[in-house]
C-alpha cells in the first residue's frame, strides 16, 4: 500500500487578531520628537523665573564662566543647592557658554532633551515588546502630558530631563545586553555602555537610584528572564548598578545634609511623613489621569488619618489585584511597582525641602503607569478591529487633550508674575508662591504690593528667612532701613547661617555709617557663602573705606576671581590700587570696567563711593 508522505512542516501559527503594521521605528521615534518639540516651542518664549534659576544661573558666577578647567573642578567637588549632580551643572555652563544668558537657548535644550525622552521611550517599549502602537501611544502621552511642563519649562529643572535621558539609554542598552544574552551571543558593549549611562544619569539626577530595581521590573516583563534563571542571579549580574545607585544615595544624602535640605523638614514626625506618602501616591496617580490645578510648589497639608487610611487601602487594594492577576497579565503588575518603586527617593519618606509633593517628581514614575493602562486598555477591550479602532480613536483624543491642557500651561511659566500668580490661584496657604510674586513685584519697582505679598508670606510661615530678606529689601528701598534692620535681625535670630541676611544687614549698617557693624556682618556673609562674589565686593567696598586698602584690595581680587564681568569691582580696585601707589595696575582696571559698562566713569584720582549692586 502506497504511503503519503508525511509533512514535516509545523502548521501555520495562529493569530489571535490583525497583525500589527510596523513602520520604522526611528521614523515613528523622529515624528514624535518633531511633534513634542512643536508642542512645546512656546516655552523659548519664557524667561528665567526668580525661583533657583538665580541660584542654578543667572546670579551663578561658576555657571556663567561657562566651561574650563577651573569650572569642571568646581561643578565636581558643589555640593551647592542641596545636590551633587556636576553632569547638570556642566549642561548649564556649556549653555552659558553657548547662549550667554539669553533664556531661549536654555529652554532650547531643556526642549529637545525631553523631545529626544519621548522618542527614546517609545524606541525602548518598541524594542522590549514589539508592540509599535501601544509603544508609540504610551510614549506620546508621556511626552505631551502637562505634568512635563515642569520639569520642561523650568530652566533650573534640567536635572530631570537630562537624568532621565541618560537613564533610558541605560536601559535601551540593558535590553540589547539581556536580548544578545538569551540568544547566547557573544559579549557585547552594551552592558559597560548602560553602566555608563547610569552613572551619568546619577550625576545628573539621583532620582535613578531605583535603576536596577526597573531593570528587574523589565527582566519580569517583558524580557522574561526571571523564567530562565532565579531572581538571586539577576540581582548578581546588576551589581555595578547597585553600587552606583548606593554611592549616589550616599552623595545625595550628604549634600542634602550639609545644604540644610533636610534640615529644613526636620520638624515634620515620621508619622506625618507617612501619612503625606500614602496621600501622595494617590495625588500623583490623580493628577496623571486629571492633570488640573498644577502649581510649582504645593504646601504641606495636614491630612486627617482617615484620608491616609482610605488611600493605604486604594494603594493596597491595586497592588493585591495586579499580583492576583499577574499571570495573564504581567505588564499591569510591572507598570504599577515601576510607578511605586520610582516614587520612593522623593516621596517624602525622607523628607527634601517643604513641599508635600512636586509635579516634576512624576517625570519617570509616570511611564510605568502608561504602560499598565495602555497594555491593560488594549486587553480589556480585545483585538477585533473594531474594538481597535475605537481604542485607537480614545488614544488619539487624550493625546490631543493632553496636548491642549499642555499648551495651556507653558503660558503660566512666561515669567515669574504670571507663575506664582497662578499658583496663588490652584493652591491655598503657599508662602512660597506670595514671597516669589513679592520678589519679583519689589524688582519691577511696585514695592507697596511686593510688601503685601512678603507680609502675607510671613503671616502664612513666620519662620520664613527668605520672606523677611525680600521684606527687608522692600523696606530698605523705602528708605525703612531702621525697619529694614529689625527685619534682618529677625531672620538672623531664625538662621543665624543665613548668608543673605547677614550681607543686607551689613549693607544697611553701610550706609548707615556703622562700619564697624557692617564689617563684621559682610564677613560672617562671606564665611557662610565664600563663593559669592557681592557680598565679596561689599565687604571690600566697606574696607576700604574704613582706611583698609590691604585687605580691601585682597577682597576684591577675590570678587574678580568669582565674576570676572563685574565692572564695579574693577572700577572700585582701580581706585585702590591707584590709592597704594600701583597706577599702571589701576589703569588696566579702570579700562577693563570700561569696556564691560562703557558708560561707566573713569576715576583715577581715588576711591569713590560706589553704588550698592543691585
Amino acid at each position: 500500500m502506497r504511503k503519503t508522505a508525511k509533512n514535516n512542516n509545523p502548521p501555520p501559527r495562529a493569530v489571535a487578531g490583525p497583525i500589527e503594521t510596523r513602520p520604522p521605528t526611528w521614523t515613528l521615534a523622529a515624528l514624535l520628537a518633531l511633534a513634542t518639540t512643536a508642542l512645546y516651542w512656546p516655552a523659548l518664549r519664557c524667561g528665567f523665573v526668580n525661583y533657583d534659576d538665580p541660584q542654578y544661573l543667572t546670579d551663578n558666577a561658576r555657571v556663567m564662566a561657562g566651561l574650563s578647567a577651573d569650572s569642571i573642578r568646581w561643578a565636581f567637588a558643589s555640593r551647592d543647592f542641596f545636590n551633587w549632580h556636576p553632569v547638570t551643572w556642566l549642561s548649564h555652563m556649556l549653555d552659558c557658554q553657548l547662549f550667554g544668558l539669553n533664556a531661549w537657548g536654555h529652554h532650547l535644550t531643556s526642549v529637545l532633551l525631553h523631545s529626544l525622552n519621548g522618542a527614546l521611550v517609545f524606541a525602548l517599549l518598541r524594542t522590549m515588546t514589539g508592540a509599535t502602537w501601544r509603544s508609540l501611544l504610551a510614549a506620546a502621552l508621556f511626552a505631551v502630558h502637562p505634568l512635563r511642563v515642569e520639569s520642561v519649562a523650568w530652566v533650573a529643572e534640567r536635572k530631570d530631563v537630562l537624568s532621565a535621558f541618560f537613564g533610558l539609554l541605560a536601559l535601551d542598552c540593558y535590553v540589547r545586553w539581556a536580548r544578545e544574552r538569551q540568544g547566547r551571543g557573544r559579549a557585547s558593549i552594551f552592558y559597560p555602555l548602560s553602566v555608563l549611562f547610569l552613572a551619568l544619569g546619577l550625576m545628573s539626577k539621583q532620582m535613578l537610584v531605583t535603576w536596577p530595581f526597573i531593570m528587574l521590573l523589565l527582566d519580569y516583563w517583558p524580557l522574561n528572564r526571571l523564567q530562565t534563571a532565579s531572581v538571586f542571579h539577576r540581582l548578581k549580574e546588576k551589581i555595578p548598578f547597585f553600587v552606583l545607585a548606593s554611592a549616589a544615595s550616599v552623595a545625595a544624602f550628604a549634600a542634602q545634609r550639609q545644604g540644610g535640605a533636610m534640615a529644613a523638614a526636620a520638624g515634620s514626625t515620621l508619622a506625618a511623613r507617612g501619612v503625606n506618602a500614602l496621600i501622595s501616591y494617590c495625588r500623583y496617580l490623580g493628577k496623571v489621569f486629571w492633570p488640573q490645578d498644577l502649581a510649582l510648589f504645593y504646601p504641606p497639608q495636614q491630612w486627617p488619618i482617615s484620608t491616609a487610611l482610605w488611600a493605604g487601602a486604594l494603594l493596597c487594594g491595586v497592588t493585591s489585584i495586579f499580583f492576583a492577576a499577574r499571570k495573564r497579565f504581567p505588564f499591569l503588575l510591572m507598570g504599577w511597582l515601576w510607578y511605586l518603586g520610582a516614587l520612593v527617593p522623593v516621596i517624602g519618606l525622607v523628607q527634601v525641602g517643604l513641599q508635600s509633593m512636586a509635579d516634576r517628581y512624576s517625570y519617570i514614575p509616570t511611564i510605568g503607569i502608561l504602560i499598565a493602562a495602555v497594555w491593560g486598555l488594549r486587553e480589556l477591550f480585545g483585538r477585533s478591529r473594531p474594538r481597535l479602532v475605537a481604542l485607537a480613536g480614545a488614544g488619539l483624543a487624550a493625546v490631543l487633550s493632553c496636548a491642549a491642557v499642555t499648551r495651556e500651561q507653558l503660558s503660566h511659566w512666561k515669567n515669574s508674575e504670571t507663575l506664582f500668580s497662578r499658583a496663588l490661584a490652584v493652591t491655598k496657604g503657599n508662602w512660597v508662591a506670595h514671597h516669589n510674586l513679592g520678589m519679583d513685584l519689589n524688582e519691577r519697582g511696585m514695592t507697596d504690593e511686593a510688601i503685601a505679598h512678603f507680609r502675607q508670606a510671613l503671616l502664612l510661615k513666620p519662620d520664613c528667612v527668605e520672606a523677611h530678606n525680600g521684606l527687608g529689601g522692600a523696606l530698605e528701598k523705602m528708605g525703612r532701613t531702621v525697619e529694614a534692620a529689625l527685619i534682618y535681625r529677625e531672620a538672623i535670630r531664625i538662621k543665624p547661617d543665613d548668608a543673605a541676611a547677614r550681607n543686607n544687614l551689613g549693607a544697611v549698617y553701610h550706609m548707615q555709617g556703622q562700619m564697624a557693624d557692617a564689617i563684621r556682618q559682610y564677613f560672617e556673609a562671606v564665611r557662610l557663602s565664600p563663593e559669592n562674589a557681592t557680598t565679596r565686593y561689599n565687604l571690600a567696598t566697606a574696607l576700604g573705606q574704613s582706611g583698609r586698602t590691604d585687605e580691601a584690595i585682597g577682597q576684591f581680587r577675590e570678587a574678580l576671581r568669582l565674576r570676572p564681568d563685574y565692572a564695579e569691582a574693577h572700577h572700585n580696585l582701580g581706585n585702590a590700587l591707584a590709592q597704594k601707589g600701583f597706577p599702571g595696575e589701576a589703569r588696566a582696571h579702570y579700562e577693563e570696567a570700561q569696556r564691560l559698562r562703557p558708560e561707566h566713569p573713569r576715576s583715577r584720582d581715588g576711591a569713590t563711593r560706589a553704588l550698592r549692586p543691585k
